[in-house]
Order: C-alpha cells, then sequence, then structure tokens
C-alpha cells in the first residue's frame, strides 16, 4: 500500500457530490454559434489565423501562437468564421476579451487528422510538438501549456508523476465521471506522459469518496507499475502542493514549482485530452462539464464544445429560472459568481453550480476580526491569513509580501471558517492584483529608462563620431591647403600659372592672339569702320565646356555632401552658385561672338 502523509489545516465541506454523479456523461449538442476565446491559457494569447467569412473544419486550427508560450485554438466543428468580436469570457472581473465567433453549419466535418498509433517510434519533441498543436493546456488549474510544463528544466529531473484525481471541492464531478467512463484513454495519456518523462514512479490519487472511480482504475491500471492511492477526503487535498505532500512526504519551497523537488502533476482530463491528441490525431476541442445546482431539473455532466455558451448548457440540463438565485463558475469554494450566462466553455471550465437562494445563500455583512485564529488553523499552506488580511486592508503590500502572500492558493478554507464572515480570500486576491500592477509599471518604468539611457548613449556616440569626422575632414583639408600652397610656390618660382585656371586664362589668351595674327596676315586692311577684332569660337566653345564640367563636378561633390550631412554644404552650394555665373557667362560670351560673325559677311557686302 502507498504510504500517505498529511498536511496542515483543511476543511470538511458538505461535498453536495451525488447531485450530478447519477447519470452518466451526456453530450451537450451543437449550439447556434461557438465563441471562442483567445486566450483560455496562461501566456501570451493566440493570433488568429483565419478570415471571416471562411468556411472552417472540425478539428482545423483558427487560432495559434507562433512565438512565446501559449497553444492553438481548434475549431470544435464544422462552420463559418462569423466574427471577431469582444465577448464577455470567464473571469472574475467579468471582463469582455478578444474572442472568434463560429456559426455550426451543422454538418460537423472533420479535417484530416494525423494519429501516431506507436508514438514510442517518435522523438520526445515530436510527441511534445503533437501535444502543443492539439492547444492542450491544464484543465484542472490556471491552464499551463502542457507541452511546456511536460519539458521541465534538464536540472531538474522528474521523479514523481502524479495524476491528480482528488477532485476535493464540493459539487465537482467531472474527473470522477471521466475516470469511471474513460478509465483506459486516461492511463493510455498517462502512459504517454510518462513515456516523455521517464519518472521513476507514477501514481494516481483519488479520495476516498469516489469508490467507482477508484475501481475503474485500478482495472485500467492493471499489469502496469502505476499505484492507485485513494487518500482521505479533506478539502483542499486535490491542491497540487497538497497533494504532493500527502503522496510524497515532501513540501515544494515557497515560491517554487513541484519540479524543483522532482515532482510533477497532471489533471485527469488533461491526461485523457493527450490521449486523443495522439492516438486519435484529436485536438483539444471538448472537456467535461459539470452542471449542477439545486435550480436545474437534470443535474449531471457533458461532453462540451468548447466555445459553448453556459445559457446552453443550462438549458440542456433543464434550468428552472425561477429558482435560480445565483450562478457560479467553478465550485463554491474557489469559483466565482457569474454576471451573464453568455460566456463560453472555455479549455479550463469544469464545473457550472445553478444554485437557489437557500442552497448558496448571500453571505452575510462583514463584522469585525475577533482575532479568533481559526483561519490559521484552517489555511492548508501554513500562513498567517490574519495579518495577510490587516496587509492587505491598509494596502501595505510589501508587507503582505514579505508573509509569503504569494503562496497563497486561494482555496477560501480561511474565508469557510471565518466567523466574522470577512472575505478573505477577496482581499488576497485584491492584494495579489495591486503587487502584479506595481510590478508591471516597475518594469515598464526599468524598460522605459534603459531605453532612455541607451538613446542618450547612442547620441553621444553619434556626436563623438561626428566630430572625429570633422577633425578629420579639417586635417584633410589643412593638409591639402598646405599642399595647394607649396605648389603654387613653386609654380611661382618657376613662372608658371598659379592655378589651373589661369593656366587656362593664358591658353585662351595665348589662342585670340594667334588666331588674331593669322587673321591680320591672311585678309586684306580692313575697312574704316571695321575696327573690332574677329572671335575665336573654338576658345569660346571649349571655355564653356570647361565652365560645364566644372559646375557638373563641383553639383556631385555637394549631392554627397548633403547625403553625407557633411560640414561643409554651405561652401559647396557657393561654389556651385559661382559656376553657375561663369558657365552663364561664357554661353553669353558664345552666343555674342557667333551673332558677331554671323553679321560680318553682311556688313562686308554693304560696304562693296
Amino acid at each position: 500500500m502507498t504510504q500517505l502523509w498529511d498536511f496542515s489545516g483543511g476543511i470538511h465541506p458538505p461535498e453536495h457530490k451525488d447531485l450530478s454523479t447519477a447519470r452518466p456523461i451526456r453530450r451537450a449538442g451543437i449550439p447556434e454559434r461557438l465563441i471562442l476565446p483567445l486566450q483560455q491559457h496562461i501566456g501570451d494569447p493566440a493570433e488568429v489565423i483565419v478570415e471571416v467569412g471562411e468556411r472552417v473544419l472540425k478539428g482545423q486550427k483558427i487560432a495559434d501562437v507562433q512565438t512565446g508560450m501559449g497553444v492553438a485554438v481548434h475549431a470544435p466543428t464544422s462552420g463559418v468564421i462569423e466574427s471577431i468580436l469582444e465577448h464577455p469570457v470567464p473571469h472574475p472581473s467579468g471582463m469582455a476579451d478578444r474572442c472568434i465567433s463560429l456559426r455550426p453549419d451543422g454538418e460537423d466535418q472533420w479535417c484530416s487528422r494525423n494519429p501516431a498509433t506507436d508514438y514510442r517510434a517518435l522523438d520526445r519533441d515530436q510527441v511534445l510538438e503533437i501535444i502543443r498543436d492539439a492547444g492542450i493546456s491544464g484543465m484542472g488549474g490556471a491552464g499551463f501549456p502542457t507541452n511546456i510544463k511536460l519539458r521541465p528544466p534538464r536540472d531538474r529531473k522528474v521523479s514523481t508523476l502524479i495524476l491528480n484525481g482528488a477532485e476535493c471541492e464540493p459539487y465537482i464531478t467531472a474527473d470522477d465521471m471521466t475516470m469511471r467512463e474513460k478509465a483506459d484513454e486516461v492511463v493510455a495519456g498517462l502512459k504517454v506522459m510518462a513515456w516523455i518523462l521517464r519518472p521513476e514512479r507514477c501514481v494516481i490519487g483519488i479520495e476516498d469518496n469516489k469508490p467507482e472511480a477508484i475501481a475503474a482504475m485500478r482495472k485500467a491500471t492493471e499489469g502496469t507499475q502505476t499505484e492507485i492511492a485513494v487518500i482521505p477526503t479533506k478539502y483542499p487535498s486535490g491542491g497540487e502542493k497538497q497533494l504532493i505532500q500527502i503522496l510524497t512526504g515532501m513540501e515544494v519551497p515557497s515560491g517554487g514549482i513541484p519540479a524543483d523537488i522532482g515532482v510533477m502533476c497532471q489533471n485527469i482530463g488533461t491526461a485523457v485530452a493527450v490521449a486523443q491528441a495522439v492516438f486519435e490525431g484529436t485536438p483539444l476541442i471538448s472537456r467535461v462539464v459539470t452542471i449542477t445546482g439545486e435550480a436545474v431539473r437534470e443535474p449531471g455532466n457533458f461532453e462540451v464544445l468548447i466555445g459553448t455558451p453556459i445559457e446552453y448548457l443550462l438549458e440542456q440540463a433543464g434550468i428552472e429560472q425561477d429558482k435560480l438565485s445565483r450562478l457560479v463558475l467553478g465550485g463554491p469554494m474557489m469559483g466565482y459568481t457569474l454576471t451573464t450566462e453568455a460566456v463560453p466553455v472555455i479549455k479550463t471550465t469544469n464545473c457550472v453550480i445553478a444554485a437557489t437562494a437557500s442552497e448558496l445563500p448571500a453571505p452575510p455583512p462583514e463584522q469585525p476580526c475577533i482575532r479568533c485564529g481559526q483561519c490559521a488553523e484552517a489555511c492548508p499552506m501554513e500562513l498567517l491569513p490574519q495579518q495577510l488580511f490587516w496587509y492587505a486592508k491598509a494596502t501595505e503590500f510589501e508587507k503582505a509580501e514579505h508573509l509569503n502572500l504569494f503562496d497563497c492558493i486561494e482555496c477560501g478554507a480561511c474565508s469557510y471558517v471565518c466567523p466574522s464572515s470577512i472575505p478573505l480570500v477577496q482581499y488576497y486576491r485584491f492584494a495579489k492584483g495591486e503587487i502584479r500592477v506595481q510590478r508591471a509599471e516597475q518594469l515598464k518604468a526599468d524598460r522605459a529608462r534603459e531605453r532612455f539611457e541607451a538613446r542618450q548613449a547612442r547620441l553621444e556616440r553619434e556626436q563623438e563620431e561626428k566630430e572625429l569626422r570633422r577633425k578629420e575632414r579639417a586635417r584633410a583639408a589643412a593638409e591639402a591647403q598646405a599642399k595647394k600652397k607649396a605648389e603654387a610656390e613653386k609654380a611661382a618660382a618657376e613662372g608658371e600659372a598659379v592655378d589651373e585656371r589661369s593656366a587656362k586664362a593664358a591658353l585662351v589668351e595665348q589662342a585670340l592672339a594667334r588666331k588674331k595674327a593669322k587673321t591680320e596676315a591672311s585678309q586684306p586692311p580692313p575697312a574704316a569702320d571695321i575696327t573690332e577684332e574677329t572671335p575665336d569660337i573654338g576658345a569660346l566653345e571649349k571655355q564653356l565646356s570647361q565652365a560645364q564640367s566644372k559646375l557638373e563636378t563641383m553639383q556631385g561633390m555637394l549631392d554627397e555632401a548633403k547625403a553625407q550631412q557633411a560640414d561643409n554644404v554651405d561652401k559647396l552650394e557657393r561654389a556651385v552658385a559661382k559656376n553657375h555665373d561663369r558657365v552663364k557667362r561664357a554661353e553669353e560670351a558664345l552666343a555674342e561672338a557667333r551673332d558677331k560673325l554671323a553679321a560680318r559677311p553682311a556688313e562686308s557686302q554693304s560696304t562693296h
């Protein structure tokens, strides 16, 4: 027999489980519309990968998480994507979030599926990828992506794999009925997870108030090394840390996770989803949900498509609206009251309680704390609920955090036993939320500061580089000026032109002089009224071509300087303007010379 330990605190509230175990699991059917939230798990919300108006098939992926932590969302049946909208989702605040609205077409047509009947022939990473693509997240708690949970750090070897079948909270019987009717699938999923993790021990923990489930699981595990551990009924023995302590005697360290002590817990429903994904190629598109309470005529457990509105489920169970006083999602201890029946079933939905006024009466008014200490005695985490309450109420969050506020599992045991009817868990949730907001704001401020400091460093670096380039240009300019000055002095000493422009001007003058002398020698003496020299068109054209060439060169240098944002842009602009003037003057001189040459023959004829 498996050795068992106990945990501190705990309570024994009325179970009310017999309401929903009298009937086998029923199929809820297909509603007129399915609402599929993009975030049904811890981590990043999925991104829509289908278009409005597109027809999708049952099991087709319609939203996915490409990077980061998250899982995909699949179409629970075939139909048309009606819209992407903001819609109320299961949350204590009653908030709305982005959802996909799918209108079923009634055909329930499957997409192609790829079962892996011999998963042992695959690599471990391939099986984990199958689980990820199937959109499986934890179905008994916060919805942690299963493929990530099954990939613990290399330095944390999992020696014990626990399947949590305790289901300790009152009213909820989804896992109980799943073990009774799907024991083989539960064990098949456990075997796949054990093959991935290679633990030394596999154990299924079940409370002793579920004899039918215990018998079914014992029969399904015959011939295997899996242990069936029957544990005493006490709330919250189904809490992950409490179940680990009961089955192993070890405590998860404060702020730590079960993998820190070599243990991993998985849910019964998660094991079934893993088996269906591997052996059938079926993604997580449905789950078992308990519909119970005295306000429904036929309470029980239903196989429900993800995205089914709670209103539709209540109709299937025979809701009596005149009796309905309060609608609770989850159990009476850790669940929360729904403000609308329009919220959909998601992957972590396990129970809906339609309670009458006498069944779950409104809590009495909060009274002052009498310091009785009953909350501390009931706390399964051995915290100090009274002190946490005072610090949360006084918004002294740092002190509350110092007393291990985040170790609170929000089981509600302290609120249940409080004679002053203080909603202690609500105070703790408020404090946790405020601390998370403060951390997020601090992280945002730290990142903004880091970005500012990086920008300042970049600007300083760019300024230093700019100053260095300026000094380099100044030094190069000084060296060029010194070189030019030396060449000018050398040219002056040798009787040469001071610069290129002077040399060109001298050549033009010499050419004009030669042309003039040649003209005077070859022609008779000019008439008395003709006294001007004959212009040298070739020389003027050459002068214009040289001016235009230099203008193009200077314009190119200006464009390059502007592109590099150099310091000598203004100087180059003045040089370009000056060269524009030179080109204009050369053009005017050439035009004037040509006009003169054209007028000479007419003047010559008029003299004869």
